[in-house]
Protein backbone atom coordinates (compact mmCIF):
# COMPACT_ATOMS: atom_id res chain seq x y z
CA UNK A 1 0.00 0.00 0.00
CA UNK A 2 2.55 2.34 0.98
CA UNK A 3 4.70 1.76 -2.27
CA UNK A 4 1.34 2.50 -4.13
CA UNK A 5 1.57 5.85 -3.16
CA UNK A 6 4.80 6.65 -3.83
CA UNK A 7 4.86 5.55 -7.14
CA UNK A 8 1.06 7.88 -7.38
CA UNK A 9 2.72 10.62 -5.76
CA UNK A 10 4.76 12.31 -8.41
CA UNK A 11 1.84 12.02 -10.98
CA UNK A 12 -0.41 13.80 -8.53
CA UNK A 13 1.80 16.29 -8.18
CA UNK A 14 2.35 17.23 -11.53
CA UNK A 15 -1.36 17.39 -12.73
CA UNK A 16 -1.91 19.64 -9.11
CA UNK A 17 0.93 22.01 -10.51
CA UNK A 18 -0.30 21.92 -13.82
CA UNK A 19 -3.78 22.30 -12.82
CA UNK A 20 -2.86 25.39 -10.12
CA UNK A 21 -0.46 26.76 -12.92
CA UNK A 22 -3.95 27.18 -14.93
CA UNK A 23 -2.53 26.09 -18.11
CA UNK A 24 -3.13 23.31 -20.46
CA UNK A 25 0.18 21.74 -21.88
CA UNK A 26 -0.05 20.69 -25.66
CA UNK A 27 0.56 17.22 -26.04
CA UNK A 28 3.35 17.58 -28.39
CA UNK A 29 4.79 19.48 -25.72
CA UNK A 30 4.88 17.02 -23.01
CA UNK A 31 7.99 15.19 -21.54
CA UNK A 32 7.71 11.53 -21.10
CA UNK A 33 7.35 11.15 -17.64
CA UNK A 34 4.22 13.87 -18.35
CA UNK A 35 2.80 11.27 -20.82
CA UNK A 36 2.93 8.79 -18.08
CA UNK A 37 1.63 10.98 -15.08
CA UNK A 38 -1.24 12.06 -17.41
CA UNK A 39 -2.39 8.70 -18.83
CA UNK A 40 -1.70 7.03 -15.00
CA UNK A 41 -4.49 9.39 -13.27
CA UNK A 42 -6.52 8.80 -16.26
CA UNK A 43 -7.98 11.43 -19.10
CA UNK A 44 -7.39 14.79 -17.34
CA UNK A 45 -5.13 15.13 -21.27
CA UNK A 46 -7.84 12.79 -23.49
CA UNK A 47 -6.63 14.20 -26.78
CA UNK A 48 -3.67 12.60 -28.87
CA UNK A 49 -3.12 13.57 -32.61
CA UNK A 50 -2.62 11.22 -35.27
CA UNK A 51 -0.88 11.90 -38.64
CA UNK A 52 -3.47 9.52 -40.15
CA UNK A 53 -6.36 11.37 -39.24
CA UNK A 54 -8.07 12.55 -42.55
CA UNK A 55 -7.14 16.09 -43.18
CA UNK A 56 -9.96 18.62 -43.01
CA UNK A 57 -10.90 22.12 -44.60
CA UNK A 58 -11.48 24.03 -41.97
CA UNK A 59 -11.95 27.59 -43.66
CA UNK A 60 -11.90 27.93 -47.58
CA UNK A 61 -11.10 31.47 -49.19
CA UNK A 62 -11.50 30.27 -52.62
CA UNK A 63 -10.58 27.70 -55.06
CA UNK A 64 -6.38 27.70 -53.88
CA UNK A 65 -6.32 29.24 -50.61
CA UNK A 66 -7.26 27.39 -47.34
CA UNK A 67 -6.67 26.32 -43.96
CA UNK A 68 -6.53 22.49 -43.00
CA UNK A 69 -6.67 20.57 -39.80
CA UNK A 70 -4.22 17.75 -39.89
CA UNK A 71 -2.76 15.10 -37.22
CA UNK A 72 -5.41 15.48 -35.00
CA UNK A 73 -8.07 13.68 -32.47
CA UNK A 74 -11.10 15.12 -32.20
CA UNK A 75 -10.78 18.82 -34.41
CA UNK A 76 -7.56 19.18 -31.61
CA UNK A 77 -4.44 19.45 -33.74
CA UNK A 78 -2.37 21.18 -36.27
CA UNK A 79 -3.68 23.93 -38.24
CA UNK A 80 -2.08 24.83 -41.60
CA UNK A 81 -2.51 27.72 -44.09
CA UNK A 82 -2.43 26.51 -47.70
CA UNK A 83 -2.13 28.19 -50.79
CA UNK A 84 -2.27 25.52 -53.77
CA UNK A 85 -0.90 28.24 -56.20
CA UNK A 86 1.90 29.79 -54.54
CA UNK A 87 2.91 25.92 -52.99
CA UNK A 88 2.54 27.61 -49.42
CA UNK A 89 1.60 24.68 -46.52
CA UNK A 90 2.39 26.86 -43.62
CA UNK A 91 1.86 25.01 -39.85
CA UNK A 92 0.34 28.32 -38.02
CA UNK A 93 -0.56 26.91 -34.80
CA UNK A 94 -2.37 23.53 -32.89
CA UNK A 95 -4.97 23.61 -30.90
CA UNK A 96 -9.22 23.28 -32.03
CA UNK A 97 -9.99 26.09 -34.30
CA UNK A 98 -13.44 26.22 -33.76
CA UNK A 99 -12.63 27.27 -30.22
CA UNK A 100 -12.35 30.56 -32.18
CA UNK A 101 -16.18 31.50 -32.18
CA UNK A 102 -16.30 34.31 -33.70
CA UNK A 103 -16.64 35.48 -37.56
CA UNK A 104 -13.61 35.40 -39.88
CA UNK A 105 -13.12 37.00 -43.15
CA UNK A 106 -10.37 37.52 -45.20
CA UNK A 107 -11.57 39.87 -48.01
CA UNK A 108 -8.04 41.22 -49.69
CA UNK A 109 -8.40 40.55 -53.39
CA UNK A 110 -4.47 40.59 -53.86
CA UNK A 111 -3.96 37.56 -51.31
CA UNK A 112 -1.34 39.66 -49.56
CA UNK A 113 -3.03 39.61 -46.25
CA UNK A 114 -4.12 36.97 -44.24
CA UNK A 115 -5.71 36.70 -40.66
CA UNK A 116 -6.41 33.54 -38.29
CA UNK A 117 -7.61 34.01 -35.24
CA UNK A 118 -7.46 31.35 -32.30
CA UNK A 119 -8.91 31.25 -28.98
CA UNK A 120 -8.32 29.52 -25.73
CA UNK A 121 -10.33 26.97 -24.30
CA UNK A 122 -8.73 25.93 -20.90
CA UNK A 123 -8.03 27.25 -17.29
CA UNK A 124 -7.12 30.69 -17.20
CA UNK A 125 -5.55 31.74 -13.99
CA UNK A 126 -6.42 34.42 -11.47
CA UNK A 127 -5.48 36.96 -14.26
CA UNK A 128 -7.51 35.68 -17.02
CA UNK A 129 -6.24 34.41 -20.45
CA UNK A 130 -5.08 35.86 -23.87
CA UNK A 131 -6.67 35.31 -27.20
CA UNK A 132 -4.25 35.97 -30.28
CA UNK A 133 -4.32 36.11 -34.24
CA UNK A 134 -1.63 35.20 -36.78
CA UNK A 135 -1.26 38.05 -39.95
CA UNK A 136 0.76 37.68 -42.80
CA UNK A 137 1.43 40.28 -45.61
CA UNK A 138 3.57 38.10 -47.95
CA UNK A 139 0.34 35.46 -49.56
CA UNK A 140 0.59 33.38 -45.76
CA UNK A 141 4.39 32.76 -46.41
CA UNK A 142 5.23 33.71 -42.56
CA UNK A 143 3.00 35.06 -39.90
CA UNK A 144 3.23 37.35 -36.65
CA UNK A 145 1.23 37.10 -34.10
CA UNK A 146 -0.53 39.97 -32.06
CA UNK A 147 -3.28 39.84 -28.68
CA UNK A 148 -7.23 41.23 -29.59
CA UNK A 149 -8.47 40.21 -26.13
CA UNK A 150 -7.24 39.88 -22.94
CA UNK A 151 -7.97 38.78 -18.95
CA UNK A 152 -10.59 36.68 -20.26
CA UNK A 153 -12.06 33.85 -18.26
CA UNK A 154 -14.09 32.09 -20.59
CA UNK A 155 -11.81 33.25 -23.82
CA UNK A 156 -13.74 30.45 -26.54
CA UNK A 157 -16.81 31.69 -25.73
CA UNK A 158 -15.87 35.37 -25.69
CA UNK A 159 -14.22 35.00 -28.90
CA UNK A 160 -18.13 35.34 -30.21
CA UNK A 161 -18.01 38.58 -29.68
CA UNK A 162 -15.58 39.51 -32.01
CA UNK A 163 -15.13 39.70 -36.07
CA UNK A 164 -11.93 39.62 -37.68
CA UNK A 165 -10.54 40.79 -40.83
CA UNK A 166 -8.20 41.18 -43.37
CA UNK A 167 -8.41 43.63 -45.80
CA UNK A 168 -6.22 45.58 -48.81
CA UNK A 169 -5.67 47.82 -45.95
CA UNK A 170 -5.57 46.40 -42.46
CA UNK A 171 -7.00 43.72 -40.20
CA UNK A 172 -10.03 45.15 -38.55
CA UNK A 173 -11.17 44.21 -35.08
CA UNK A 174 -15.00 44.50 -34.15
CA UNK A 175 -15.75 43.94 -31.05
CA UNK A 176 -19.69 43.97 -30.00
CA UNK A 177 -20.76 45.72 -27.39
CA UNK A 178 -22.92 44.55 -24.38
CA UNK A 179 -25.07 47.15 -24.63
CA UNK A 180 -26.71 48.93 -27.11
CA UNK A 181 -26.08 46.47 -30.33
CA UNK A 182 -22.77 48.56 -31.55
CA UNK A 183 -19.40 47.01 -32.53
CA UNK A 184 -15.80 48.97 -31.28
CA UNK A 185 -13.78 48.97 -34.31
CA UNK A 186 -9.39 48.30 -33.82
CA UNK A 187 -7.51 48.92 -37.45
CA UNK A 188 -4.38 47.40 -37.48
CA UNK A 189 -2.13 48.69 -40.79
CA UNK A 190 -1.09 46.45 -42.90
CA UNK A 191 2.20 46.73 -45.42
CA UNK A 192 4.67 44.03 -46.52
CA UNK A 193 7.13 43.35 -43.58
CA UNK A 194 5.08 45.27 -40.60
CA UNK A 195 5.26 44.22 -37.04
CA UNK A 196 2.33 45.07 -35.22
CA UNK A 197 3.74 44.39 -31.89
CA UNK A 198 6.60 47.41 -32.75
CA UNK A 199 6.63 50.90 -33.64
CA UNK A 200 5.21 51.77 -36.42
CA UNK A 201 7.04 53.50 -39.61
CA UNK A 202 6.35 57.25 -39.68
CA UNK A 203 2.93 58.29 -40.58
CA UNK A 204 1.56 54.70 -39.95
CA UNK A 205 -0.74 54.00 -37.28
CA UNK A 206 -3.83 52.57 -35.39
CA UNK A 207 -7.31 53.63 -36.30
CA UNK A 208 -10.11 53.01 -33.29
CA UNK A 209 -13.99 53.77 -33.95
CA UNK A 210 -17.59 52.40 -33.46
CA UNK A 211 -18.80 50.36 -36.33
CA UNK A 212 -22.16 52.98 -36.52
CA UNK A 213 -19.61 55.81 -37.68
CA UNK A 214 -18.85 54.19 -40.19
CA UNK A 215 -21.40 51.66 -41.28
CA UNK A 216 -20.43 50.80 -44.55
CA UNK A 217 -16.68 49.10 -43.63
CA UNK A 218 -18.36 45.98 -42.28
CA UNK A 219 -20.74 45.18 -44.81
CA UNK A 220 -18.42 45.62 -47.79
CA UNK A 221 -15.97 42.59 -46.09
CA UNK A 222 -16.29 39.11 -47.82
CA UNK A 223 -14.90 35.92 -48.20
CA UNK A 224 -14.47 34.70 -51.36
CA UNK A 225 -15.77 31.37 -50.57
CA UNK A 226 -18.81 33.21 -48.11
CA UNK A 227 -17.59 31.20 -45.65
CA UNK A 228 -17.45 33.29 -41.96
CA UNK A 229 -16.50 30.77 -39.53
CA UNK A 230 -14.32 28.03 -38.89
CA UNK A 231 -15.88 24.46 -39.09
CA UNK A 232 -14.62 20.74 -38.31
CA UNK A 233 -16.48 17.04 -37.97
CA UNK A 234 -15.13 15.83 -34.59
CA UNK A 235 -16.95 12.42 -35.70
CA UNK A 236 -13.70 11.87 -38.25
CA UNK A 237 -10.81 9.76 -36.82
CA UNK A 238 -8.23 7.78 -38.50
CA UNK A 239 -9.00 4.02 -38.91
CA UNK A 240 -6.77 2.58 -36.33
CA UNK A 241 -8.54 4.83 -33.55
CA UNK A 242 -11.92 4.14 -31.74
CA UNK A 243 -14.26 6.38 -30.28
CA UNK A 244 -13.72 6.98 -26.60
CA UNK A 245 -16.65 5.42 -24.64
Amino acid sequence: MAMGMKRLAPASLLIAALTLAGCQTDYEDMTAAQHAAYSRTGNLYTYKPDPNAPVQVTYRIDEHRFVTLENYDRCYGDNYYNDTQRGIHEKIWTGEPTDYRGRLVIADPSGMNVVLPTARNSLCGDRGCTNLFAYSTDSGRTFRWLDYMKYSFRPSEDSEKFTIAAANDGIYVFQKRVYGGDYTVSKYPLMSGIDLSRPYPAGVHDESFMASKRPDVLPSLHTPSGQDHYTCDASLRAPNLTTPQ
